[in-house]
């Protein structure tokens, strides 16, 4: 009897721990390669957001571990399917984070001596803000804004770069900060979007380049893409090339209707738009089901704020994106769209 009591409490225990995820920490080098062995990268940066703006690591999100409702926060954007990686400056509050985390189910792994160490061993860093969101099966989608009209989109092993440019405000060393894409996506000809060094420094020997036909001429290469076409992409994802244009008459010399394309990509049931250069123009209301919208307000090329709030208002995305805007003054935008999550990036 007490045998089988003592097995009870046994089973008993292992019951209760059993949601209790695996922990570990790893090095820069185990670190780095763990990461180089996962196809569903989750790094989250539990550093201040000051410290998150100076650098981090490629791909990381920023969620504060100081902040308010932490786990709250890690469970709205990551399931536990997947392992987190996480890291802070010198690995105490990424290591109080991951003890955290694992206590209700996530596999982490914890970056030992944090950023500071991977600096000093030379891994790579970026500035660049990451947004992430996850794809009907629980998959992370990392979309990663670089500049201007410049985005980054992964997916699994998936890396696809719209309208990347070299310079515009700042530099981007695409051969030193990215690995090659597998997808290349441009938008119109202007020198904003299409760069055809930034394109080769990004070209591998199975990248895809698909462009309007102005751009084709412009470059000679990649494959035409015209309003309402769509072809599947690696991974699975559906690209459709929709209108881009301006509507009001003095601007039409800009962007004439039938040049330029926005895209939508459905990436395992995440439908993302990037508009490209348009205005607010009748076929935004074909547009269903959006989750994240990049949408350009610039003046005098593309929309104004009243036209960026009344396209917002047509596509209903359940994220809104702001971009292309320099200067414009976009405080305004939470008063007038309470209730849109808008996420405003530099």
């Amino acid at each position: 009897m007490k045998q089988i009591l003592a097995t009870a409490m046994i089973f008993s225990f292992f019951g209760l721990f059993s949601c209790i995820g695996k922990s570990a920490d790893l090095r820069p080098d185990g670190f780095l390669e763990s990461l180089n062995s996962s196809n569903d990268i989750r790094i989250i940066d539990v550093r201040t957001q000051p410290e998150y703006e100076e650098g981090h690591l490629q791909y990381a999100v920023n969620i504060d571990w100081d902040s308010a409702n932490f786990i709250d926060k890690v469970r709205n954007t990551f399931d536990n399917k997947s392992p987190l990686y996480l890291y802070c400056r010198t690995g105490r509050r990424s290591a109080a984070a991951a003890s955290a985390l694992r206590r209700v189910g996530y596999e982490v792994y914890n970056l030992a001596g944090g950023y500071v160490a991977w600096l000093a061993e030379g891994k790579p860093v970026t500035l660049y803000n990451v947004m992430t969101f996850s794809a009907d099966d629980g998959s992370q989608v990392n979309i990663t804004f670089i500049k201007h009209a410049t985005i980054s989109i992964r997916h699994k092993e998936i890396s696809i770069h719209i309208d990347p440019v070299t310079e515009h405000g700042k530099h981007t060393d695409y051969a030193a900060e990215f690995p090659k894409a597998d997808v290349i996506l441009v938008t119109h000809e202007h020198g904003d979007h299409l760069d055809d060094a930034a394109i080769t420094a990004l070209t591998g020997d199975k990248t895809l380049l698909y462009l309007n036909q102005s751009s084709h001429n412009a470059i000679g290469k990649g494959t035409v893409i015209a309003n309402g076409e769509s072809v599947e992409l690696p991974g699975g994802i559906k690209l459709e090339a929709v209108p881009a244009y301006n509507i009001t008459p003095e601007r039409n010399r800009f962007h004439p209707k039938g040049n330029g394309n926005g895209y939508v990509l459905t990436i395992n049931g995440l439908r993302v738009y990037v508009a490209g250069d348009t205005e607010e123009i009748p076929e935004m209301a074909y547009l269903k089901d959006i989750d994240v919208a990049f949408l350009p307000v610039n003046q005098p090329y593309t929309m104004t704020v009243e036209q960026l709030v009344n396209a917002t208002k047509t596509i209903k995305p359940k994220v809104l994106v702001p971009y292309h805007y320099s200067q414009t003054d976009l405080t305004s935008l939470p008063e007038q769209l309470p209730d849109f999550d808008i996420r405003l990036v530099k």
